[in-house]
């Protein structure tokens, strides 16, 4: 199976997806994570550009179920990012909004709340610091991403197959 081209465009979607404790594979398909891993630069300088490979794939990952993947990337994408800046803050929100999602999947529901009300603080503080580059958290739709964290939260009860997923935010 082969990422949707807005992902990453040749890069394949691992074999399965991990879920710790519960996946019949007892291990991550690190081999597929390791072509991926290796996209990132030591360093970004500036800022981490919005179409960068390795953060795109990371966000198709989340969407498509992967979550435990979309951690272990964005997690790679997140430390190459300047320190200090807007993009550490919006990936480290996307980070806990995968491990939410994972948690979710593993019905640890108190968890699940715990995470996504950490994103949503992560994303507030985003909301604060000034903008006006051209990265990632410059063109992410910060505010629709906002409103589904608030709007999982609502909910009296979340089920398993609701996610929060990023490219619902990126619709217009």
């Amino acid at each position: 199976m082969i990422a949707p081209s807005g992902s990453a465009g040749h890069l394949p979607l691992p074999r399965w997806a991990y879920v710790p404790g519960i996946s019949e594979k007892d291990r991550a398909d690190y081999e597929t994570l390791a072509r991926v891993t290796a996209l990132v630069p030591a360093r970004f300088h500036g800022y981490v550009p919005a179409r960068h490979p390795a953060l795109r794939y990371g966000i198709g990952l989340n969407d498509h179920g992967y979550f435990w993947e979309a951690q272990e990337i964005l997690e790679a994408v997140w430390a190459a990012a300047p320190q200090g800046g807007r993009e550490r803050t919006l990936l480290r929100a996307c980070i806990l909004i995968a491990t939410a999602n994972l948690r979710l999947r593993m019905r640890k529901v108190h968890v699940t709340v715990r995470l996504l009300g950490e994103a949503l603080s992560e994303l507030d503080a985003l909301g604060l610091r000034s903008a006006g580059g051209d990265g990632f958290a410059d063109s992410f739709p910060v505010a629709a991403l906002t409103g589904l964290v608030e709007a999982r939260l609502a909910r009296p009860q979340l089920d398993k197959t609701e996610w929060v997923t990023f490219s619902v935010a990126t619709r217009t």
